[in-house]
């Protein structure tokens, strides 16, 4: 394969999207999440992200990345009035349902209408999963961290609640995604079915790896 180099001059030149498109891949595939939330007047809403990351298993936490916030940024402005928010894994039967809810609707219309999918709520917990979806996951806000850089913010939640089918839990704890055919993502609107290849132990010092593998 042909190899290109580009340097940040040349990326700065690029046409607005053509360098949005390629940056946004290099961070290859991420799982599809939605972000529920809801406002203090009882408007649910919901909200595409990619940039969801594991931050520790003890306390659980999770964080994901906030862009600037616009006119679009409702779920950090829920979020933040209410201190919870739900994570929704996307599955191969609802992708463009998914997709859909990344477009700008006014915030007093909401994504779960909009978008055909359904608000699920459990006693206690003022935030909305997905009916929808095969994991869903409760946040607790804990804090924010803003990225003077370039203006976004980590946001990082601890787990609440966790809801999902046992068969995709494994004897030893780890999930099996490709039973609830959770999907990824890869730059800003290309889905990917994921299918698992191999499964290694844990890496000890002592073994050494195949010079090929």
């Amino acid at each position: 394969m042909a190899e290109l180099h580009i340097t940040p001059d040349r990326l700065a030149g690029m046409e607005r999207f053509h360098r949005a498109n390629l940056v946004n891949g290099l961070s290859g595939f991420k799982q599809a999440m939605l972000v529920g939330t809801q406002d203090r007047e009882g408007v649910p809403n919901l909200a595409l992200f990619s940039s969801i990351v594991h931050l520790g298993a003890d306390p659980a936490m999770l964080g994901f990345i906030q862009r600037p916030v616009g006119v679009s940024g409702d779920s950090f402005r829920n979020l933040m009035a209410t201190g919870v928010y739900t994570l929704n894994h996307v599955h191969d039967g609802m992708v463009e349902r998914a997709h859909q809810t990344s477009a700008r609707y006014p915030s007093e219309v909401s994504e779960f209408e909009a978008c055909h999918l359904t608000p699920l709520y459990i006693d206690g917990f003022a935030a909305p999963f997905v009916r929808e979806s095969r994991v869903r996951i409760g946040m607790e806000l804990v804090e924010v961290v803003p990225i003077a850089h370039n203006d976004t913010k980590l946001v990082i939640g601890k787990v609440a609640h966790i809801l999902l089918p046992e068969e995709c839990v494994m004897a030893d704890g780890d999930l099996d995604l490709n039973v609830v055919g959770s999907v990824a993502v890869s730059g800003l609107e290309t889905y990917h079915r994921v299918e698992r290849m191999v499964r290694l132990p844990y890496a000890k010092a002592d073994r050494k790896p195949p010079v090929d593998g």
